[in-house]
């Protein structure tokens, strides 16, 4: 069993329990999660497109498929790659962009039902997904599918149309539903109970969700999309801020 498949049979598995998947952007920032003990990392396409300076989901193909290979080459630790919409419209160019996405060594990916502002009608939405499913077995049937619904993010907040969505989306083969934009705890246990027993992930959108939380409502899988990037960047704010003024830097700033 080659390393790759290691990772990705690996990575499969720490969904049988809970475990949370901070995001990623550098190289530094792969090494140092590795270092605080964390077993898996996430790419965040939020965080490459600002690093990049650029708007979210700005961020092309060829550069997502550079900061892939950048994480994957960083640490051990296995990747589930953030791949928006698979960078396509069609389910076979889906297919076409999420092999070249595997071919990075990532050992998982999602792939987004969103078109712009909107989403995708549900059967196109379903093909979609069944077409990077069949394209990542066909390489490795290890492989983590993250089948996601933007429903919230994009101005439907319909729990039931969201849950609809999701257990389509596990029908069509993907191991991992997603719904990012859900914070009610009551919505979160809903989709919980709605999936088992397959896992959810929940992204902390607020100061009010935390680890312990999610973990107590039955969700397997915790991320943080941009916002570790959105934080350090606010601290670096601060202390250039204060420099501009005639000030120093933070304590922190010196190790």
């Amino acid at each position: 069993m080659n390393s790759a498949t290691a990772a990705r049979a690996a990575f499969r598995t720490m969904h049988d329990d809970f475990f949370t998947l901070p995001n990623a952007v550098s190289v530094w920032e792969a090494r140092k999660l590795n270092e605080l003990g964390f077993k898996a990392i996430a790419s965040t396409s939020h965080g490459l497109s600002l690093t990049l300076g650029k708007n979210d989901y700005s961020a092309t193909i060829d550069e997502t498929l550079e900061n892939l290979r950048v994480l994957v080459a960083a640490s051990n630790l296995p990747v589930n790659a953030d791949f928006e919409a698979g960078f396509a419209v069609d389910a076979q160019g889906v297919a076409a962009n999420v092999r070249r996405a595997a071919e990075t060594g990532i050992c998982g990916l999602s792939i987004e039902d969103r078109t712009g502002d909107a989403l995708y009608d549900l059967p196109v939405a379903v093909e979609r997904l069944k077409s990077a499913r069949a394209s990542l077995d066909g390489i490795d049937k290890a492989f983590v599918l993250v089948g996601r619904t933007e429903s919230y993010l994009v101005g439907y907040p319909d729990l039931g149309a969201t849950i609809e969505r999701l257990k389509a989306y596990s029908d069509a083969g993907a191991d991992v539903l997603y719904a990012p934009g859900v914070s009610k705890p009551d919505e979160i246990k809903a989709i919980v109970e709605a999936i088992a027993p397959k896992p959810v992930n929940v992204v902390l959108i607020s100061p009010r969700m935390t680890v312990d939380d999610m973990r107590a409502l039955g969700v397997r899988r915790v991320s943080v999309g941009g916002f570790l990037q959105t934080a350090a960047w606010a601290t670096f704010e601060s202390a250039a801020k204060s420099l501009s003024q005639g000030g120093g830097l933070p304590a922190e700033s010196f190790g």
